[in-house]
């Protein structure tokens, strides 16, 4: 029997760079201190526990989402689709660039480490066979569709190496096998619970992402990842059920728009997967006293990064300061950034929207196709109020700083 791979020495394992040391001022509110712990406390939302969403907490079966994670990547093709170019080229395709990502977007606190089988697995059946297509489902009970497919994978596999090593899984298929992702994206991930299928080493195949095809564009490595974001417990923040609609965020988090140019988690979406300590995250819990607040940029690591203000137990207002950057080159109207979260609300209907601080201006950025520039200028600025309807909360941006942060005052939710 042939010796299974161990994490510690798989080919093509990449590395990262030790954890930064962040500061920043008290928090209004109490919070546990650390980063990798799930948030809590009056502004950590409850809602939806058995699927991604925006809950603050997420629920156990889900990956980790900060230290190091191991992703064991494999590649795979089809009769109908031999590969066409070495499974170290496609590799090249996503890494490093994919865990430069994460570790920028994380300060430092997700070492995300690829480690690649570099070696084409062939399926037995043409891709046809399988029925994938968008909305194909892991039916332990089918003879198609995603489960399937996994099993001849497992079964390839299992003799090589051992799942429990591993955090994620990327399955990544030759780029010539299915459409081309500017026709129909199929790109998916199935995250959390047990699917049915369990590995020989005793742990069940979960945290798989799919990838297919090429995303067009610069940074297209991102696809990856976005759908290593659904195992760490994110939702899509597009809308997923085909309705005419402007997109809810846009090119201000990759789980809406990951096509294109960068673009940066918000940072609530931090919060939620460990990347913030206690003293990064400002409550103003509801019936509180109006205060102020000095928001460092999401780019910059330190200080105060989100403002959480509650608008129900389900729901909240959060304010945070967007600059140009590494990770938002688009960015043509550095600002505050106002957004709803609501945790009840399921993945791909919307469970975060941006506030357009200039409603039907068609936006500042217009060279990108892969940009929908209306909400490129929804940030608010120096002497500008958004006041919710609803609730009552208001945020008003006093000033921009020389230092680059921006002061706000924060009235909580009244009603």
């Amino acid at each position: 029997m042939k010796h299974k791979v161990s994490a510690v020495l798989a080919a093509g394992a990449v590395t990262a760079a030790a954890a930064i040391a962040l500061g920043s001022p008290p928090s209004a509110v109490a919070i546990p201190t650390g980063p990798g712990t799930a948030p809590s406390g009056p502004c950590a939302l409850r809602g939806i526990s058995d699927d991604v969403a925006e809950s603050a907490d997420t629920p156990a079966g889900f990956a980790r989402s900060s230290g190091v994670v191991r992703a064991l990547t494999l590649f795979i093709d089809f009769p109908d689709a031999r590969a066409t170019m070495s499974p170290e080229a496609r590799f090249d395709e996503f890494f490093p660039a994919a865990t430069n990502y994460f570790h920028t977007s994380s300060y430092g606190r997700l070492t995300y480490r690829p480690m690649p089988l570099l070696r084409w697995i062939h399926m037995s059946r043409p891709l046809a066979a399988y029925g994938i297509q968008r909305g194909a489902s892991f039916d332990p009970s089918s003879d198609g569709g995603y489960h399937a497919l996994s099993r001849e994978v497992v079964r390839e596999v299992d003799p090589l190496v051992d799942f429990r090593d591993y955090d994620v899984i990327n399955v990544i298929a030759t780029p010539n096998a299915g459409p081309p992702a500017t026709r129909t994206v199929l790109s998916v991930t199935f995250s959390g619970g047990d699917m049915g299928l369990k590995t020989a080493d005793g742990v069940p195949f979960r945290n798989a992402s799919f990838i297919w095809s090429r995303q067009s564009g610069v940074s297209a490595f991102r696809v990856l990842n976005h759908e290593n974001a659904h195992s760490f417990g994110l939702p899509d923040l597009y809308f997923t059920d085909d309705r005419d609609a402007p997109p809810p965020v846009g090119h201000w988090d990759p789980m809406d728009e990951d096509w294109g140019p960068s673009n940066d988690f918000v940072g609530w979406h931090k919060w939620k997967l460990g990347w913030l300590s206690a003293d990064q995250v400002h409550c103003a819990p509801r019936h509180g006293t109006p205060g102020e607040h000095t928001l460092t940029p999401i780019s910059a690591p330190g200080g105060t990064k989100i403002v959480v203000v509650p608008t129900s137990p389900r729901t909240a207002l959060v304010v945070e300061a967007r600059t140009r950057a590494l990770l938002d080159p688009a960015v043509c109207r550095p600002g505050v950034l106002v957004y709803r979260v609501a945790a009840h609300v399921p993945s791909g209907r919307g469970p975060l929207r941006i506030v357009d601080a200039t409603p039907h201006s068609g936006g500042c950025y217009r060279g990108n196709k892969y940009v929908d520039p209306e909400l490129t200028d929804a940030t608010f600025l120096p002497g500008e109020t958004y006041t919710d309807p609803h609730s009552g909360a208001a945020v008003t941006v006093l000033t921009e700083n020389p230092d680059g942060t921006y002061r706000v005052r924060v009235t909580p939710a009244r009603n």
